[in-house]
């Protein structure tokens, strides 16, 4: 497959260009937008284990996430600290060495977790029907 022969369809539009980006928008807001936007967004790292990990069951289930990688936007660590405070359930910063934020999963606009918690409902049953609920799981 030729991925440069994709980028030339009219049909392809790539997720960093799918929505203009709103220059007064703050981190929180733009993160907010982005996770209701598709049935599954993925906030990633490219080169995160985990990030690729979570992309490959959303895959394999049949499930086509809308990713965004933090390291390649240039808003990307603004996105980050938005998405620790999110998951950290809105509190103020923590200490020099925080744990890796990624990979973030929000589901028909509400937040799932990390991995960990991705894992979780998979394994618990819980995850295809929140995917079936958000429109991205039809089976």
């Amino acid at each position: 497959m030729q991925y440069g022969a994709a980028a030339e369809q009219p049909w392809y539009m790539p997720a960093a260009m799918a929505a203009p980006v709103v220059v007064a928008e703050t981190a929180a807001e733009r993160v907010e937008r982005l996770a209701s936007e598709s049935a599954v967004v993925v906030f990633s790292v490219s080169s995160c284990c985990m990030c690729h990990a979570v992309k490959r069951l959303f895959c394999g289930m049949g499930v086509h996430p809308t990713v965004h990688e933090l390291d390649l936007d240039p808003r990307g660590r603004e996105l980050e600290r938005a998405l620790a405070r999110l998951a950290a359930g809105g509190g103020g910063g923590g200490g020099a060495a925080a744990p890796p934020v990624v990979p973030v999963v929000f589901i028909g606009g509400k937040l799932v977790g990390a991995m960990d918690r991705v894992m979780a409902a998979h394994i618990n049953g819980s995850l295809v029907p929140l995917l079936k609920e958000a429109g991205a799981l039809w089976l």
